[in-house]
């Protein structure tokens, strides 16, 4: 089980700003195995596209070098211009084949970690410059060990699977004194052909393990202790200390806000127990009510206090009140769906209000 330098075993899976934070610094899964067959296979495949081409074109300069040899008089600038003419020649032949390899480079390895740009890999770290432990990190670290181990591995495999292809053709090669040159030609096409892909095909295992091995060894280097994880959500979450000593400010914000702004309500809707909304209507305006304060449980017998001490009228109606205090904020007008049902309440309490100031004349 890995451990950080306190000793603490890793046993948390990775949290996703752990796993975004390295890939920031360019740490990622990637295996260059993949990397290897993805070009094997392009190379073999641009030979099968252009190789007829390349071949007939290397064929006419070889001709046209050696066919010009009687003709000239040979020294030292003639021959470094024909030496600069065919390296132009070949390099405009196999610009192709170098094309292709930049393109599926670039593909492979945009599929296995996707777009990624980090200038932080390159930077001077101090701890780099201790010779002894470069040393120790290059030849005896276990992610060297690993490597060796995996390259050997590699090696055997390739080597296993050649012998058991060419055992065969070595073999059957001896039976080629009798066949003519058109059809020695044919068994060596075959013969490279049925080893490439059998040879691929070894490859392609190989480099499918070393796949999913460099995404587990990535999960397994950047798993986190208990402590780890607890002081990360602290950092991203906030400190639960600090967490709850805001949320207390944010509450005696609250109330104080009720203390002033219930006492304007004309009306304080309740459900009764949990909910209550205190709103506001200015008689004869073209504006809708306007939700004052608004809470539930404890704010809201708050409320409730507070408009029993000011005279200001409840009314009970549960579904009225629940729907009040999900759909409006403090400060908002009342949305056009809970118009009449707001108006039948403001126009009872305004009834209560009117035959109580009679009854009092």
């Amino acid at each position: 089980m890995a451990k950080n330098e306190g000793g603490q075993e890793k046993t948390e899976q990775p949290t996703g700003r752990r796993l975004r934070k390295a890939r920031e610094e360019g740490q990622v899964a990637k295996s260059q195995e993949v990397n290897s067959f993805a070009m094997i296979l392009a190379g073999v495949a641009t030979l099968l596209t252009f190789g007829g081409y390349l071949g007939d074109k290397i064929s006419e300069m070889t001709v046209g070098i050696f066919g010009a040899l009687g003709t000239i008089d040979l020294h030292v600038g003639v021959l470094q211009a024909y030496a600069y003419e065919g390296l132009a020649y070949l390099a405009t032949l196999l610009f192709p084949f170098f094309l292709v390899f930049i393109v599926v480079a670039l593909a492979v390895s945009f599929w296995q970690v996707g777009f990624l740009f980090s200038t932080k890999p390159l930077k001077l770290k101090l701890n780099k410059l201790n010779i002894i432990e470069g040393i120790k990190n290059k030849f005896f670290s276990k992610n060297m060990l690993v490597d060796t181990a995996k390259s050997v591995a590699k090696l055997v495999v390739i080597a296993v699977v050649s012998y058991l292809i060419l055992k065969d053709v070595i073999f059957e090669s001896v039976g080629l004194l009798a066949f003519t040159p058109e059809m020695i030609l044919s068994y060596m096409v075959d013969s490279a052909a049925s080893f490439t892909w059998k040879v691929g095909i070894a490859l392609a295992v190989i480099a499918i393990i070393d796949f999913k091995w460099q995404k587990r060894k990535h999960i397994q280097d950047l798993k986190m202790t208990k402590q780890e994880v607890k002081d990360e959500t602290k950092q991203s979450e906030g400190d639960p200390t600090v967490k709850s000593r805001i949320r207390g400010k944010q509450m005696a914000m609250a109330r104080q806000r009720v203390n002033v702004e219930v006492p304007k309500a004309d009306v304080v809707v309740t459900n009764p127990t949990h909910f209550a909304v205190a709103l506001e209507y200015k008689m004869g305006s073209a504006s809708a009510p306007k939700v004052l304060a608004k809470g539930v449980d404890r704010m809201a017998l708050r409320i409730k206090e507070i408009a029993r001490e000011h005279d200001v009228p409840i009314h009970e109606d549960r579904e009225l009140a629940r729907a009040l205090y999900k759909e409006c904020e403090v400060g908002d007008e009342i949305p056009e769906s809970l118009f009449k049902a707001v108006a039948q309440a403001l126009a009872y309490v305004f009834r209560q209000r009117e035959a109580k100031r009679k009854s009092i004349v």
